[in-house]
């Protein structure tokens, strides 16, 4: 059909102008009927007000076309059509109208009853009536109007895939977690925007994960970015953002955000999830009156607004972060990654053996369940680097090899047993019913914190005079009960540290015994740790309450602890209220004359008749200074002969012992 040239002339009536129809005379309207049949196109519309020859076109339809009134046009029927999806933009027809929040699904119904059988072009702008307000299609960027409740139809999926393995993303030992992730912090968003608005649920902008170094934090952090529908993770470290001028910090933290805010301006509850993995958080977001200034604590200001951020942290010090950082609506949700138990121990070796058994290259004699089993409070760095010490000798053919790599790999979070030996430097001998009923009593302590769960927290102070065995004692008790951590405090390894630092260790230790689950530590001349000394007397008052607090302190939810403290001033402790934080006290007593000789029977240093004689003048002498006599006359009159009386080649002389014991100070 030849197009007709028409004169423009604007829409007479202004209900028909949010109509989108074109206007004419009913003696133009057949000349753009389809050819064929009686219908019309919906785009045109009769008018008895309209002349002959005239076109009536709203204002949006004469902006749009870029024609005013009086002018020609050419107006045809278009040969044909198709059928597509529309997608709608709105924007207010006057400038400046405030902000307003629109309902997509009942919008789109009014569309829909409003405009049935039109056809629309791409980039058509359309002027219509919404609830009293004129709107129209094609929005700018700067629009005011904010589209909620448009995914009704849009799937909400979150994560890429469906099913997913955590042996094959190479996170063993943390299936709890991950369930616990994904219930507490991504359940919100697998349903539509418009279902979680009416209810009034507010998605998990951020989530914590701390725990001890080498426990999968970072790796954990990374997967679930991974899996998650969105943009790619941006991955920053906390001291990376840090900067000496004044409001640099601040400014770097926001940048972060920035994607994720233009984003959710443009698109709203369309734009996709934007993930920010931020390491050692706790170096920007420290606790307000730890340092002098506030470096870091406006790093969640630019996620409250926004509904398409999560925001992940690591630390490993839970205790350096700002509370208020840790409230709902910003890293609301804290999981602690722990060590790894002994079937998580198992899933990661698992993993770092894989490959070498695909490869052929691990023997089948390799048992990892036992390997597991041996590696009590090992993190998962650690046992990474068990494997990786076997492989980088290039054996891995034959059992003891991998488990010789243990002496290697000493975990951070196990048992002290070099320290613990040195406690013991000349073993343990059976000293007499007293001391063996102390040991007795001391290992049902172990049994009571392994059984029981009405007892989380066990403590009992061994004391008595210097010498007799206490430390020994407390150190033999710590090897045999086969717990994973065992840690010794003592004021040796705090020498020339001022006080506050002294607590600080003293409370990292207990810390660190919170995350295994089930853990010893010993308090080693509990009276060198409280710098006490007689005259005064003086003591370090910080330290005092420092250690008193955490004797109390009951240990997380299945955690158990049991302390043991030494000391050889029982009344001083009395007299500052220290004895009364522990569960039971012991005497550790000296040696009598019964129970020296049984000593010096397992010593086997002296002749059969003059053993007697010498326990009798070891009466009442404590252990230790027993075997420094012992020693001192293992020397011999002209020394050198300690190796044959030892080695039960020769006896000591009972009367060089007796010059010996003279020489001996006090005891």
């Amino acid at each position: 059909m030849a197009p007709a040239t028409m004169i423009v002339t604007n829409t007479p009536a202004a209900d028909l102008a949010l109509t989108n129809l074109a206007y004419c005379s009913p003696l133009d309207l057949q000349t753009f009927a389809i050819p064929g049949t009686k219908l019309n196109l919906a785009l045109i519309g009769d008018s008895f007000s309209i002349q002959k020859g005239h076109i009536a076109l709203n204002a949006i339809q004469r902006r749009h076309a870029r024609v005013s009134s009086g002018d020609s046009i050419s107006v045809y029927s278009p040969a044909d059509f198709n059928l597509t999806m529309l997608t709608v933009e709105l924007e207010f027809v006057k400038k400046g109208t405030k902000n307003e929040q629109i309902d997509a699904i009942a919008l789109s119904s009014q569309l829909k009853k409003r405009f049935i059988n039109q056809v629309m072009t791409a980039g058509q702008r359309v002027s219509f009536e919404y609830h009293g307000t004129n709107y129209i299609f094609t929005a700018p960027s700067a629009s005011g109007i904010k589209i909620v409740n448009q995914r009704d139809n849009v799937n909400s999926k979150i994560f890429r895939h469906k099913e997913f393995n955590l042996q094959t993303l190479g996170i063993g030992g943390l299936g709890a977690e991950f369930a616990d992730i994904f219930r507490r912090a991504f359940a919100s968003r697998v349903f539509p925007a418009h279902v979680t608005n009416k209810l009034g649920i507010k998605h998990v902008k951020g989530m914590l994960l701390y725990g001890p170094p080498g426990t999968g934090k970072t790796l954990m952090a990374r997967q679930i970015g991974k899996m998650l529908n969105g943009k790619d993770p941006k991955i920053v470290n906390g001291p990376e953002v840090l900067s000496k001028f004044v409001g640099e910090t601040e400014k770097n933290v926001r940048d972060l955000f920035a994607d994720a805010e233009n984003d959710q301006r443009l698109l709203g509850d369309a734009s996709d999830l934007h993930v920010i993995i931020f390491d050692e958080i706790d170096a920007i977001c420290k606790s307000r009156g730890s340092t002098r200034d506030g470096t870091g604590f406006m790093i969640i200001d630019g996620v409250e607004s926004l509904n398409n951020v999560l925001l992940i942290g690591m630390t490993n010090r839970k205790d350096l972060i700002d509370e208020a950082l840790l409230r709902p609506g910003r890293l609301e949700v804290q999981i602690e990654i722990s060590l790894p138990d002994e079937n998580g121990r198992i899933q990661i070796l698992q993993i770092h053996t894989n490959k070498m058994k695909e490869s052929s290259f691990l023997a089948p004699d390799v048992n990892l369940q036992e390997l597991a089993a041996r590696t009590k409070n090992y993190s998962g760095a650690e046992l990474e680097g068990v494997v990786k010490s076997a492989w980088m000798k290039r054996v891995l053919r034959l059992l003891w090899l991998i488990f010789y790599e243990l002496h290697e790999i000493v975990p951070a979070f196990g048992a002290s047993t070099d320290d613990l030996e040195r406690c013991r430097l000349n073993g343990m001998v059976e000293c007499g019913d007293r001391h063996k009923h102390i040991y007795q009593r001391a290992v049902l302590l172990v049994e009571q914190v392994k059984s029981s769960d009405r007892s989380p927290l066990v403590t009992c102070l061994l004391e008595g005079p210097s010498g007799s065995g206490k430390s020994s004692l407390a150190a033999t008790v710590g090897i045999d009960s086969d717990f994973p951590y065992v840690k010794i405090i003592s004021a040796e390894a705090m020498i020339g540290l001022h006080e506050s630092t002294k607590c600080a260790q003293i409370a990292k230790v207990f810390e660190d015994a919170y995350k295994s689950p089930l853990s010893i530590i010993i308090l080693d001349n509990i009276e060198r740790l409280l710098e006490y000394i007689a005259i005064g007397p003086r003591f370090s008052n910080l330290i005092s309450q420092t250690l008193m607090l955490l004797l109390k302190r009951t240990p997380p939810k299945g955690k158990k602890l049991l302390v043991f403290g030494t000391t050889s001033e029982l009344g001083f402790l009395d007299s500052i209220g220290f004895c009364d934080t522990f569960s039971v006290t012991y005497n550790v007593p000296t040696l009598k004359t019964a129970d020296a000789k049984k000593v010096l029977e397992q010593l086997n240093v002296f002749a059969d008749e003059d053993i007697d004689a010498a326990a009798e003048s070891l009466n009442d002498m404590p252990i230790k200074k027993l075997y420094m006599v012992v020693e001192m006359a293992a020397q011999g009159q002209q020394g050198g002969s300690s190796q044959a009386i030892f080695s039960g080649q020769a006896k000591i002389n009972i009367s060089h012992f007796y010059d010996i014991l003279q020489d001996t100070v006090r005891y």
